[in-house]
């Protein structure tokens, strides 16, 4: 599975969901599903303005845990 990290890094800058909203011109929504990892897909521009907000790489934003399945 990925793990999205976007609520550690609004912990780390002390941000609250609306304001990225507000800076990253991401919908509230939008940004809710990504904070709760319920998100389906992202797109390449709002990985660019959530990297650009948090002056951060991809890695820091998304990162691969395996799951306890194995795959088929």
């Amino acid at each position: 599975m990925i793990r999205i990290k976007v609520s550690d890094l609004l912990g780390k800058y002390k941000m609250s969901r609306k304001d990225l909203s507000d800076v990253a011109n991401i919908r509230p929504n939008t940004v809710s599903a990504l904070y709760n990892e319920t998100i389906k897909r992202i797109d390449v521009e709002m990985l660019n303005r959530l990297c650009k907000v948090f002056n951060c790489q991809i890695s820091d934003l998304l990162e691969y845990v395996p799951d306890d399945e194995k795959l088929k």
